[in-house]
């Protein structure tokens, strides 16, 4: 079914979306300053026309259109287009495909705070119902650091808002990120803003290499060691009321799945299970991780 788009890549979803059907209703990333990120370096960001989009559905025989079950939003912020076009999109996807169930996008801070809860809740009502937001980390120094461009409690205020709409969020945060210097106050202060939002889904990457050079000089990274440190220190102090913990991406070594708080301890000791492994092998456990993207 994919091959009735000619996408403009490089083209990135969210692990869950892996068997989502994806518009690009925009293109780059709306914002493209975060200083460790390197998605969308090559590309410059503009909203697609409802027009483009409308012509994309048509493409789609109809005899394959009720094999849509969900479809995602790209490139990474698709929630900033005008809540006019926005809502005549969703309208467009829900009368072509009818067993849908789920739209899903990528939000940004920006994109959260130009909507409001009443806009959010429309957009809803038209079954977009799953933002996947990039926290990286609840750390004001961390943030800082990475140009996010905003503080933790505002980033916390904007999700609330999305929560209060009924939607679901899947929030992200990355290992690493503080390099050595913060690594305790990243994982703590991103253990508390998880702990007070409670999102349905929290995801752990890893930080690795991909257009983000110059940032990565700025901090000494973690060893691998330093990683499963700092994943058992947030786990610690993660106390949310009901979330779902993935650690799934292609850029973590370490994989976990669970739900707070129903398997807290049985997460933690997994992780110290790792780390007793690993120190059994100083050098791996000395080691930088080294996986990095160069394509894009």
């Amino acid at each position: 079914m994919y091959g009735y788009f000619d996408y403009d890549h490089p083209l990135f979803r969210p692990p869950s979306e892996a068997h989502s059907l994806i518009f690009q209703i925009t293109l780059g990333c709306s914002r493209n300053r975060c200083t460790f990120c390197g998605m969308y370096k090559d590309k410059v960001f503009r909203l697609r026309s409802a027009a483009e989009i409308h012509a994309e559905i048509a493409r789609i025989p109809a005899t394959h259109r009720s094999g849509v079950q969900r479809i995602f939003l790209a490139d990474g912020d698709a929630l900033i287009y005008p809540q006019e076009g926005l809502l005549d999109i969703l309208a467009a996807l829900n009368r072509a495909f009818p067993r849908l169930t789920r739209i899903g996008s990528y939000a940004s801070p920006v994109s959260l705070a130009g909507k409001t809860t009443d806009e959010l809740r429309a957009l809803r009502e038209n079954k977009l119902r799953i933002l996947y937001f990039g926290l990286e980390s609840g750390d004001d120094p961390t943030l800082a650091a990475i140009d996010k461009g905003y503080a933790a409690a505002d980033l916390l205020a904007f999700c609330r808002k999305a929560q209060e709409a009924g939607m679901k969020l899947s929030v992200t945060a990355i290992l690493g990120l503080a390099g050595a210097e913060r690594s305790l106050e990243h994982a703590r202060a991103t253990a508390r803003w998880v702990t007070e939002l409670s999102p349905e889904y929290f995801s752990l990457l890893t930080l690795f290499h991909r257009h983000n050079d110059d940032f990565l000089r700025g901090i000494t990274p973690l060893s691998r060691g330093g990683i499963l440190e700092e994943v058992r220190e947030l786990l610690d102090h993660l106390a949310p009321r009901r979330t779902i913990l993935r650690s799934n991406h292609v850029s973590n070594f370490l994989q976990l799945a669970g739900s707070y708080p129903k398997d807290r301890e049985q997460l933690i000791a997994q992780v110290e299970a790792a780390i007793a492994r690993a120190r059994q092998h100083p050098r791996w456990y000395a080691e930088v991780p080294d996986y990095r993207e160069e394509i894009y």
